[in-house]
């Protein structure tokens, strides 16, 4: 199998199965890899298909990591989707306070949302799971931004939070 195979995913289709593919295929690709950029950058990839095959209206799919430079601090890492915001502090923003709290933001209406950043003003919806490792630390974030209102909910939440689970198993920070 060529792995851009992986990002193959057929239109339509039930939400939990297209999730549950990804969740497999981020298994094959990070199986025999532990850099976490490169498969940071895979799981970007592979989430951005996913909601392009069941016209889920994303705009942005990446990850927010600890700046080793500037602690208490995001970074940018690698994403899909329009240029973002490239640092973010810990406890500001929905990618902040999923940081601070190391609990999943699962935000209906950004506009709601204290303090929201708006790196893209056309983002109506966001979820952000926090990756937090076996010690407690917070290495990092997986944001996804979507054009409409209540863009998630609690499958997304489930299935995002079992691939940050994948990053800590699989990546060395």
């Amino acid at each position: 199998m060529h792995h851009a195979e992986y990002s193959n995913f057929s239109a339509g289709g039930d939400l939990k199965e297209r999730y549950e593919e990804v969740v497999m295929s981020a298994e094959a690709l990070f199986a025999d890899q532990s850099n976490w950029v490169c498969n940071a950058a895979n799981l970007s990839s592979l989430l951005w298909h996913l909601y392009l095959s069941v016209d889920k209206n994303v705009n942005w799919a990446g990850l927010y990591v600890q700046n080793p430079e500037k602690p208490g601090e995001l970074i940018l890492g690698p994403f899909q989707g329009k240029v973002a915001c490239q640092n973010i502090k810990i406890g500001k923003g929905v990618c902040g306070v999923a940081a601070d709290t190391k609990k999943t933001q699962l935000v209906n209406n950004v506009e709601e949302f204290p303090g929201h950043i708006a790196c893209d003003g056309e983002t109506k919806s966001e979820i952000v799971v926090p990756i937090v490792a076996q010690d407690g630390q917070v290495k990092g974030v997986i944001d996804i931004d979507c054009l409409y209102l209540n863009g998630f909910n609690e499958t997304d939440q489930q299935y995002l939070e079992k691939l940050a689970a994948l990053l800590i198993k699989y990546c060395k920070w």
